[in-house]
């Protein structure tokens, strides 16, 4: 470049010095000399100059070339954005299916589970329930083969003293007591069968309280997720 810049400043001093044309502005100058010193300015003008003109002249091309490069890509990215977003909503409404299928048959089982509790409830209610039954009767009937038994008791008591009013009046207040004795232990075992079969019935309804609340907390938690899966919208950019 040094080389350049001294051609051109010889070149400059070729001009000034040279012998004007009369009635003219132009002059002589040594034809030999400028073209040697122009010979000199091409030579040493840099290669990467005429790399640049080269480019400067594929400009276009080049432009051209990275704009389809760069649409390309965008058509690629964009392609490839929305094969990522089906896929991704693909596997959102498989494990929405899975999570759906998964509630439903948890629903079942605690159904089922809470169908069996209640028949086995129910049975052992009516086990219960039978068997108070039968042992106040039979409690019944035997305060009443006691009255009976008094009673015949009594008569023949009374028969045998029937002179004897004070004994006979005794038979009967013994027979009484004995017969309100027998009631009222059969009134007593009643009540303690009721009261039984009133702490077993409340001890299954705890059972069965809970396991509706279980089937209701696995209802919230199926229409939780559900919701803010279809509530979610996809973000995409260009």
């Amino acid at each position: 470049m040094y080389r350049v810049f001294e051609a051109l400043d010889e070149l400059v001093t070729i001009v000034e010095e040279a012998r004007g044309v009369p009635m003219t502005s132009g002059c002589v100058v040594p034809r030999g000399d400028v073209l040697e010193l122009l010979d000199d300015v091409r030579d040493a003008i840099p290669a990467e100059l005429d790399d640049a003109q080269d480019v400067l002249d594929h400009r276009d091309e080049l432009v051209g070339k990275a704009q389809h490069d760069a649409e390309q890509g965008l058509s690629k990215a964009r392609s490839d954005a929305e094969r990522m977003v089906a896929e991704a909503q693909h596997e959102a409404e498989r494990m929405l299916s899975e999570a759906r299928a998964r509630a439903e048959r948890v629903l079942a089982e605690a159904q089922d589970q809470a169908d069996r509790t209640v028949a086995a409830g129910r049975k052992e209610y009516e086990d219960l329930v039978g068997r108070a039954h039968t042992e106040a009767d039979r409690m019944v009937q035997a305060g009443r083969a006691n009255y009976e038994r008094a009673i015949e008791e009594g008569r023949a008591e009374q028969a045998r003293l029937v002179a004897q009013t004070e004994v006979v009046q005794a038979a009967h207040v013994e027979a009484a007591r004995v017969l309100e004795a027998a009631q009222a232990e059969a009134l007593r075992l009643r009540s303690e069968c009721d009261a039984y079969v009133d702490g077993k019935l409340a001890d299954f309804e705890d059972l069965l309280a809970h396991t509706l609340r279980s089937v209701g907390k696995g209802r919230s938690h199926l229409r939780g997720p559900a919701v803010a899966s279809a509530a979610a919208p996809f973000d995409y950019h260009d």
